[in-house]
């Protein structure tokens, strides 16, 4: 029998609250790196992209209106204790919560019920992208971003042969920055899911977006390819928001998991500096 019982007004109640948080404020590092930036930052251009959206993130929560015009769907890394028995199904309450939130929160309706032909608009922002997995314990763990549309657009996966290394991958990578140009919305934050399958190395790498951004990798050659990384994508002088310099990007996050003899997906996730996202545990 379950240890624990939770209602679903509950989940969707706290998930709300969230996703008003995360609608006016991005990851609480990227500030930071953005004033870091400024530091590094010698052109006057993307010195004065740079402070306009510092400017931004200060204003979005004060005037109430989101950190950016497309907020994005909303993606959730879900962990449900085994000792835990739910009232609903967990994907109906997160599209109820994400219902409520649009309206309450003034989102933009950016979902499609039909990808190609009717492509018409749900008009509340749900579906929800649910990953769920059970974990030993009676706690519900949400892991929520909002995904935008033009840096997930320019996102890649690859299937490398296994003899490739990691300045293959690099190239790969840094290519892929240099193809979505100011699409992607620079400064970025760069996901990398090595290893899994052709599906779950994309997994890792949107997983791998919510990472802290200031803790490097804990294996020490994957720490020090995530800084070279960040070094080499830094010097193709697309800058913020493609105007040039040596802010393309903030972070670089890497995952990895056990892979077949004979594969080597590597993913690339690419996320704008509306970094948002949210760690809930109910």
């Amino acid at each position: 029998m379950p240890d624990r019982y939770l209602r679903a007004e509950d989940i969707v109640n706290r998930v709300v609250e969230a996703i008003g948080f995360i609608t006016f404020h991005p990851d609480p590092m990227i500030e930071t790196l953005l004033q870091n930036c400024l530091l590094k930052e010698k052109k006057e251009l993307p010195r004065d992209v740079i402070h306009t959206i510092i400017s931004n993130i200060q204003l979005s929560p004060d005037c109430g209106i989101p950190l950016c015009q497309d907020t994005g769907s909303l993606v959730v890394f879900a962990e449900l204790g085994s000792a835990l028995s739910l009232e609903e199904d967990l994907s109906s309450t997160l599209n109820e919560a994400m219902a409520i939130a649009q309206k309450k929160f003034f989102l933009r309706a950016s979902l499609l019920s039909d990808p190609l032909f009717a492509r018409n608009n749900t008009g509340n922002n749900t579906p929800v992208t649910l990953h769920l997995s059970q974990v030993p314990g009676d706690q519900l763990k949400l892991l929520m971003a909002q995904k935008g549309g033009g840096a997930e657009n320019m996102s890649r996966l690859k299937m490398f042969n296994p003899s490739a290394n990691d300045q293959d991958i690099a190239e790969f990578v840094v290519e892929t920055v240099k193809r979505a140009g100011a699409k992607a919305c620079p400064p970025l934050v760069v996901g990398l899911g090595i290893g899994g399958n052709f599906e779950t190395c994309a997994l890792l790498a949107k997983r791998a977006l919510f990472d802290p951004l200031n803790s490097p990798n804990p294996a020490e050659s994957y720490a020090r390819m995530e800084q070279e990384l960040l070094e080499k994508i830094n010097s193709t002088d697309i800058g913020a928001q493609g105007m040039g310099g040596v802010s393309t990007c903030l972070a670089v996050k890497i995952r990895t998991a056990e892979c077949h003899i004979a594969s080597l997906p590597v993913a690339v996730n690419l996320q704008c500096h509306a970094h948002r996202h949210i760690e809930i545990s109910i």
